[in-house]
């Protein structure tokens, strides 16, 4: 089962549904005096004077059928939802060939992947399956880390993307760090090798949500190399948000240009957001010194002292598209950073 790798406090990545037995045999009760239920196609093959043991066992058989169900999703690869809608009309994926030299049309190039993540199951859903048909559509070699944090401490986005740089390995040669509820649904948007300097896929311009000229989130792609030029991100970002505006600035001070994408004429619509606030609200308190640091250019943290530990790293398949998920502890130095915790 897939489901455990992602979390010790959740049962299963997809969410679990009404049990299906036991809303049937409600309906029925409520419904039971009404002939028209009788002829109903689900429970038509009740008897008309249906005794109460009839009852009793055709909702325990529902009840069985639910949970079996339940079980086939939680261990099986069934979830084909999300975005089938958005990716139904485009061509079927091209295979992926075994060297470069077999279709040299994919390139020489491997993409990781990065998401950082903390229980965004329904999110993470529809993200992986789509991303891997995405990026096959668009021949682009790649590899999917969701890098999950699984310690007490509060969310933090820039640590976890510079653990899945380190974990990442030699088979990839450049990055994305892609937020998990950033969907892109236009083909014409480049994926492909940031030679030149850090592309920001989701620019002001395309983003649904985030339009100043210096905001670098959602999905900014960058060779190793170059990240590695920035000390990558700042690991004093704990809560949600100004990691990227940070990034920003390393970027300028290492001399590096940035590139977006052009000819994109989707706008707004480039993208699909599927953060939900009401149901997913980010932790976006800032307490006490964090409200003056938050302005500041971290000039000595950053890749290389990242503290963590990898609790797990496990392959799993949702819907068919792999990806690896690395359970990471995060350590926070509460003398130096005492926003870290909750509390």
């Amino acid at each position: 089962m897939y489901i455990s790798y992602l979390s010790t406090h959740a049962c299963c990545l997809v969410p679990k549904p009404p049990n299906p037995g036991w809303a049937w045999c409600m309906l029925f009760l409520q419904e039971s005096r009404k002939e028209k239920l009788r002829s109903g196609l689900f429970l038509g093959f009740l008897p008309r004077k249906c005794s109460i043991f009839n009852l009793f066992l055709t909702c325990l058989i529902l009840g069985f059928l639910s949970m079996l169900w339940l079980q086939l999703s939680c261990t099986g690869d069934v979830s084909k939802r999300g975005t089938q809608d958005e990716m139904s009309s485009q061509k079927s994926c091209p295979q992926v060939p075994r060297t470069v030299n077999e279709d040299p049309s994919w390139g020489p190039h491997r993409l990781a992947l990065l998401v950082p993540f903390r229980e965004r199951f329904e999110e993470l859903m529809s993200f992986v399956p789509h991303m891997h048909q995405y990026l096959l559509q668009k021949k682009i070699l790649h590899h999917i880390f969701i890098i999950n944090q699984v310690d007490h401490y509060r969310f933090n986005r820039a640590s976890l993307i510079n653990v899945g740089f380190l974990e990442s390995g030699n088979e990839t040669d450049y990055i994305a760090m892609h937020d998990v509820d950033l969907l892109p649904l236009n083909l014409d948007l480049d994926y492909g090798f940031p030679e030149k300097g850090p592309f920001h896929v989701a620019s002001p311009e395309l983003h649904p949500l985030y339009h100043y000229k210096t905001y670098v989130g959602g999905i900014l792609m960058l060779t190793k190399q170059h990240y590695e030029m920035c000390n990558g991100m700042s690991n004093r970002f704990w809560g949600w948000g100004r990691e990227d505006d940070e990034f920003y600035r390393r970027i300028k001070g290492a001399g590096l240009q940035l590139f977006r994408p052009t000819g994109i004429s989707t706008g707004y619509k480039t993208f699909r957001h599927i953060h939900d606030p009401a149901w997913r609200k980010r932790d976006q308190k800032r307490i006490a010194a964090q409200k003056q640091e938050q302005f500041k250019v971290d000039r000595e943290g950053g890749l290389h002292s990242v503290k963590y530990r990898v609790e797990s790293r496990s392959e799993v398949t949702i819907s068919g598209a792999p990806c690896t998920v690395l359970n990471v502890l995060l350590e926070c130095d509460l003398g130096d950073t005492p926003w870290c915790a909750f509390n």
